[in-house]
This record gives C-alpha cells, structure tokens and sequence, in this order.
C-alpha cells in the first residue's frame, strides 16, 4: 500500500504515512491559464490510501482527478473534511442534496471511505462504497489536558453537540455542558451553561465545526463577564470562514485550536494517529 494526497492535505498525508510506515506517493499540482487543474502522480498500483480533504472547490476537483490517477488501485478514500457535508437535506424546491451529490461523485473508483467527524452522519448513507465515520474526541481531549486547567468544564455551543462534548469530557473525568440563550428582553439574550457554574472555572468550548465563529465570540465574552476564569475553543474542523479565527481572537479567547483536517496554523493535535488506527482495524 501508497499513501497519496492532494495539494491541501499534503502534511496530513505525510504524517499518515509515516505514523502506518508507508511510502508517500509525490504528486504534482498545477492550473492552466484558464484555470482548469492539472494533477500528476507517481506509479499506483496495489492498494492506495488516498488523504484529502475537500475544504473548497478546488480540493473537490483535485480529489476527482486524483481518483481518477489511482484508476489501476483499490482505493480506501479518506476524507478528513468533507465540503458539501453540511447541505443534508433539500429545504426548498429546486435545491440539491449537496452532500449527497458530492458523496456519490466520490464514490466512483473507490473501495471504502474513511470521514472524520462528519457533521452530519446520515451522508455516510449516500456514498456508493462502505464508509465509516471516525472521532477525534481522543485527541482533543489530549490537547484539553494539555492546557494543565484545573478541572475544565467542556461545552458544546448548543444542545445537539453536547455528545461530542462529553465524549471528550469522558477522557478526562472533566465535567461537560452546553450553552443555552435566555432572552432576558426583547434586545438582551444571556447565554451561559445550561446546568454548571462557569464563575471561577476554566472554559473549553468544543464542537466539530468552527465556521464563522460568531456565536462562540459572543458567548465567550459573556463567559468572562460571569467570571470564568480562562475561555479555550476547539474543534475538529477549523474553517474559519470571514475572518472567523480573528474575530475569536479579538473576543479574547486563551486559545483556538483546530486540528489538521483542514491544514492552518491554528492546527494543534493531528487525525494521523486516528486514521492510522481505522486503518489497522
């Protein structure tokens, strides 16, 4: 088996194929003048194990090509991030499934597909291979204990995210909770912990997902004026979209961290040894 990936995920890939002891595959990207893209990868044949995350359009296209490369290899597909994953369901006439459109072109060419805290893991359903869905819970909660916090408390940022929460609240023995809004007036909405007290406390908001990071700014301002004592965010996929990274920075927040499913300086814990596991699986 050859480890290979597309341009976005080239550390990832790296790291994977060093942690199972595999050869990685160099392969070269390019764009011709009118913007179509350009992929050349080195001999597959065998089994390959393809890293690549589809964080924009680009990335999707390069995943197409690269599948396509592999047309002589059993290919297990991992997608660490899966653009698209989040338009789940059709909410109005004339709409795609966006997820499921995506999953079934990736599907072409490819034995299994490995995804990493897909947001939504009903899409699993649509891939036209045998896909699985993998966590990073342990990881995070490695980074969480890295923090050398005195008993944090895990939040999810709202009540449907609050499993992920405690699975990495389970790791630790830390307590686990999720923000709730209290509309105090027609202009005033309190957010705060649905159950514990945050006053004096180390705070680690988690979820799967940081976008635009709007909702966590606010509510990790409100944390420190209930007295928390420090406010942490992390996630699995840090998109940051809009300037989304600053806007947590500028809310104060003691650390952003993401991991390596969507490449950034913001990545502080890998997928490599997760992948590595469901692969020895």
């Amino acid at each position: 088996m050859k480890v290979a990936c597309t341009e976005k995920s080239q550390i990832l890939g790296s790291k994977v194929a060093k942690t199972l002891g595999l050869p990685l595959v160099y392969s070269q990207f390019k764009a011709f003048p009118d913007g179509e893209l350009y992929l050349k990868t080195g001999a597959l044949d065998g089994e390959t194990l393809l890293v690549s995350s589809t964080a924009d359009n680009q990335s999707l296209v390069q995943l197409l090509l690269m599948i396509d490369a592999c047309d002589r290899s059993e290919i297990t597909l991992v997608l660490p991030y899966m653009g698209y994953a989040r338009q789940d369901k059709r909410f109005n006439d004339g709409e795609p499934i966006s997820s499921r459109a995506v999953a079934r072109a990736l599907s072409a060419g490819v034995s299994r597909v490995i995804t990493i805290n897909i947001h939504e893991p009903s899409v699993l359903s649509h891939f036209r291979a045998p896909a699985i869905d993998i966590t990073l819970a342990p990881e995070m909660a490695r980074w969480v204990a890295s923090l050398g916090c005195d008993e944090p408390i895990i939040l999810a940022p709202d009540k449907g995210a609050v499993i992920f929460a405690s699975e990495i609240a389970k790791h630790g023995g830390w307590e686990y909770d999720h923000l709730s809004k209290t509309r105090l007036s027609g202009e005033e909405v309190r957010i705060a912990p649905s159950s514990v007290d945050a006053k004096g406390r180390d705070i680690v908001i988690t979820d799967d997902i940081i976008s635009t990071g709007g909702t966590l700014a606010t509510a990790a301002g409100m944390l420190k004026d209930g007295g928390a004592r420090s406010v942490h965010a992390a996630c699995v996929h840090g998109v940051f979209a809009s300037g989304g990274f600053a806007r947590l920075a500028a809310a104060g927040l003691a650390s952003i961290a993401a991991s390596d499913t969507i490449e950034s300086a913001a990545s502080s814990y890998t997928a490599a040894g997760m992948i590595a596991e469901a692969m020895r699986e």
